[in-house]
């Protein structure tokens, strides 16, 4: 190839500027400021700004008070830059383990010396081999993050429990001191059991294959477990949101259609408590705050 002249610098830099137009626009610097909680997008490498965040306050939530307090407690160690571990919330559906992780940010992000340095990021479940670069972004920040998943499992043949298992503990640089993981599950281990008994059917060596998968939920060092609650527990979500909400219904009837309803779809939990309120809300013709 013969070295360009210099009648050839027009062509090269129209051509560099073609290039430069074609290449994807680098993501804008994240404004912090903006919002206490943002929305991993992965396809852009941006946090999105959320505005209203969709929770409840930490006093409506009940039949958890053991891992409630263990998790504020948590929280609050982290959001004063002390030691604190990430945390694995697991177990029964609709007892409230999404709902916990964003009412104890809210209630540790309102307390002195903390208010408004506690962010929340959500990562969706699809997206968390971006992990790694979620937590570049959010090394150098001058906040405190809780990167928060909800509902994380991995299936048969999924691999992106590795980024996870990397993006917490290990690496060179490992977790980055202003970020910590919480994540949602409805197993312990994030993975069927089905999975695991392949696992350990297949392999040359099966102790050591179930081993990598279950090792990934020893990079919690908090397990808070949540059970299928008592009618006890129920009644009483059910009378605080009603009172709450000043829904003014009669306790006998609050509790006899409380019972009804959760009789029908065959589950006492706290989704189930709401989803009778908004219900029985409706029918009396009272709204409900869009944002609990």
């Amino acid at each position: 190839m013969s070295p360009s002249t210099p009648e050839d610098a027009p062509l090269l830099r129209r051509i560099a500027d073609a290039l430069e137009r074609l290449a994807p626009a680098s993501p804008p610097a994240p404004d912090f400021d903006a919002a206490e909680a943002f929305v991993w997008r992965a396809d852009t490498g941006a946090l999105a700004p959320v505005k209203r965040v969709n929770r409840i306050d930490i006093s409506l939530l009940r039949g958890v008070d053991r891992v409630r307090d263990l998790l504020v407690e948590n929280t609050r160690r982290f959001a004063r830059a002390l030691p604190a571990n990430n945390a694995l919330l697991w177990g029964a559906r609709g007892m409230g383990k999404s709902s916990l992780v964003k009412a104890a940010h809210a209630a540790i992000n309102r307390e002195k010396g903390v208010a408004g340095r506690l962010k929340l990021v959500e990562i969706h479940r699809e997206d968390i081999e971006g992990l790694p670069a979620l937590m570049t972004v959010l090394r150098e920040a001058p906040h405190r993050f809780i990167v928060f998943c909800d509902d994380l499992s991995f299936d048969a043949g999924d691999t992106s429990y590795k980024s996870l298992k990397a993006a917490l503990e290990g690496g060179l640089e490992g977790r980055p001191a202003n970020v910590l993981f919480y994540a949602t599950s409805n197993r312990r281990h994030m993975m069927p059991r089905e999975m695991m008994e392949n696992e350990r059917s297949s392999a040359i060596n099966p102790g050591e294959a179930v081993e990598e998968k279950v090792s990934l939920s020893d990079r919690f060092g908090l397990w808070l477990g949540f059970h299928h609650c008592s009618q006890d527990d129920y009644l009483a979500m059910v009378h605080g949101y009603a009172k709450h909400f000043r829904l003014g219904a009669p306790s006998d009837r609050l509790e006899a259609e409380a019972l009804e309803w959760a009789t029908t779809r065959g589950s006492r939990s706290g989704r189930t408590a709401w989803q009778f309120i908004q219900d029985l809300a409706g029918r009396m013709g009272k709204p409900l705050d869009a944002a609990r």
